[in-house]
C-alpha cells in the first residue's frame, strides 16, 4: 500500500472496510438476493419477489434513518463513538449468522432477519464514516477514503471466492437454483470475516475530536440536534451537498442492491451473475484508487459529476437490455454495464464521504455523519421502493430501472450548485 496511507490509525480504519464490504458483496448484492428469490421466496412470481426485496431494503434504511441523527449527536461525546460502532457491528454480525436458519418458503422471516442485519451494518457505518476526521487530515481525506473503498472491494473478494467455490462445486451451470447449504455456509463466512477485520479498528482507532460531555448527555444530545437545525445556514454548503447526495446516491445504492434480482428477471443464470459481480469487485479496486488520485488533480466535485454521468449511461443501457433478442449480444452488453458499474461505484461513494468530511466541523463529525446517513438511508428507501412500485405497476422491472435515471439527473443538477472549494462553511 502507498506510504500515503501508512499511519497505524489509517490502516486500521481501512481494514474495517475490507471486513464489512463482504456483507455488501455477499448479503446485499450477490448471494443473498438469489438465495431469497430461489429459496426463501420460492413460489412467488418474479416481479413480486423482486419488489419485496426492494421493500425490505427500503424498510431497513427507514429504521436507521430515524435513529441516525440522535445516535450521531450522542456519539460525538468522548468515548461514545467507538461504543456505538461496536454495538451496531455486533448486531449486524449476529443477525447475519441467524440467516442460516431460514427454511424454504420463509420469505417473511428471511426479510426480517436480513433487515436487522442490514440495520446493524449500516448503523456501524455511521460511526465508521465519522471516524475519518479522527484518523486522517483534510488534505489526505479523499485518498484515504478512496483507499478504504478500494481495499474493501478487493479484500471482500477473498471470502466471496470461497463462497462461490462452495456454490459452484455444489451446483454447476446446469443447476436451476442456488444450492442452499453452501449459501448458508457463506453467511457464516461473511460474519467471521467481518468480525476478524473489525478487531484492528476496535483496538487502534481513537476518537480525537469530541463534544464536551454534559451531566445529562441524552437531553443535551437532543438540544444539540435542535441547534443544528436552527443554525443550518451556518453549514449551508454541507447541507446543500446532502440534498444533492440524497438523489444521486439513491440511484447508486438502488443499482447495487437490486442489480442481481434484476439480472435474474432477465434470465441470466446464477453462475454468470456471481462471476460478473466478482468482476465488478476487481474492476472497482483500481478505479476507486484512481478516483481518489484524480480528485487531487481535478477536485472531488468534478470526479463526482463524472461518476454520475457514467451511472446515467448504465441506467439507460439496463433499461434497453430486455429488448435485445440475441442472448449473446445481451450478455456482452451486460458485461459492459458491469464494467461501467465497477469503474465508478467506489469513486462516487468514497469521494462523497471525503467531500462531506471536508465541509463539516471535526468535533461534530458523528452528528453530521448522522445526517449524512439519514440522507443516504432515506435515499436507499426511495430508490428500491420506486423501482419496486414501478415494476409492480408495469409488470416489468425494466421500467423501474428507467425511473432511477431521474434521480441521477436531479442529483447532478443540485451538486453543480455546491461550492466545492468551501471547507467547514
Amino acid at each position: 500500500m502507498s506510504k500515503s496511507y501508512a499511519t497505524h490509525e489509517e490502516l486500521s480504519w481501512i481494514l474495517y472496510d475490507v471486513g464489512n464490504s463482504a456483507f455488501v458483496l455477499v448479503m446485499v448484492t450477490a448471494v443473498m438476493p438469489i438465495f431469497f428469490k430461489d429459496f426463501a421466496a420460492s413460489g412467488l412470481p418474479d416481479a413480486v419477489s423482486t419488489a419485496n426485496w426492494g421493500f425490505a431494503n427500503s424498510a431497513a434504511s427507514l429504521l436507521l434513518a430515524v435513529l441516525a441523527p440522535v445516535l450521531g449527536v450522542m456519539a460525538d461525546y468522548k468515548g461514545f463513538k467507538i461504543k456505538f460502532f461496536a454495538a451496531f457491528m455486533t448486531l449486524g454480525i449476529g443477525f447475519t449468522l441467524s440467516l442460516t436458519l431460514i427454511q424454504k418458503g420463509q420469505w417473511l422471516p428471511c426479510l426480517l432477519l436480513f433487515m436487522a442485519a442490514r440495520v446493524g451494518w449500516s448503523g456501524a457505518n455511521i460511526f465508521y464514516d465519522a471516524f475519518i476526521v479522527d484518523v486522517t487530515e483534510g488534505d489526505r481525506m479523499d485518498r484515504v477514503s478512496a483507499a478504504g473503498y478500494a481495499w474493501g472491494y478487493i479484500g471482500s473478494v477473498i471470502p466471496f471466492l470461497i463462497i462461490i467455490g462452495l456454490i459452484l462445486t455444489a451446483s454447476g451451470d446446469a443447476y436451476p437454483t442456488i444450492p442452499v447449504l453452501p449459501s448458508k455456509l457463506g453467511f457464516g463466512i461473511v460474519a467471521i470475516w467481518w468480525l476478524a477485520f473489525s478487531l484492528p479498528m476496535l483496538k487502534n482507532v481513537k476518537q480525537k475530536y469530541a463534544a464536551p460531555l454534559s451531566p445529562d448527555p441524552v437531553k443535551d444530545a437532543f438540544s444539540r440536534l435542535c441547534r443544528t437545525f436552527v443554525n443550518i445556514r451556518r453549514h449551508r454548503q454541507a447541507f446543500y451537498f446532502l440534498i444533492a447526495y440524497f438523489f444521486y446516491i439513491d440511484g447508486v445504492d438502488t443499482i447495487i442492491s437490486m442489480s442481481t434480482a434484476y439480472g435474474r428477471d432477465l434470465g441470466f443464470g446464477v453462475t454468470l451473475l456471481i462471476i460478473v459481480i466478482l468482476f465488478i469487485q476487481v474492476i472497482a479496486f483500481p478505479f476507486a484508487l484512481l478516483y481518489g488520485r484524480l480528485a487531487g488533480r481535478f477536485s472531488a466535485k468534478t470526479m463526482l459529476m463524472a461518476g454520475i454521468c457514467v451511472y446515467c449511461v448504465i441506467t439507460l443501457m439496463a433499461f434497453l437490455l430486455p429488448e435485445i433478442p440475441d442472448i449473446k449480444i445481451k450478455t456482452v452488453i451486460f458485461w459492459f454495464i458491469a464494467f461501467l458499474v465497477g469503474s465508478s461505484m467506489g469513486g462516487i461513494q468514497a469521494l462523497s464521504r471525503s467531500f462531506f468530511g471536508n465541509l463539516i466541523p471535526a468535533e461534530n463529525s458523528a452528528e453530521f455523519f448522522g445526517f449524512y446517513n439519514v440522507f443516504g438511508k432515506f435515499a436507499a428507501i426511495a430508490g428500491p421502493f420506486l423501482m419496486g412500485v414501478v415494476g409492480r405497476l408495469t409488470g416489468h422491472s425494466r421500467w423501474g430501472v428507467l425511473s432511477i435515471l431521474f434521480l441521477f439527473i436531479i442529483g447532478a443538477g443540485l451538486l453543480s450548485r455546491v461550492d466545492g472549494r468551501s471547507r467547514k462553511s
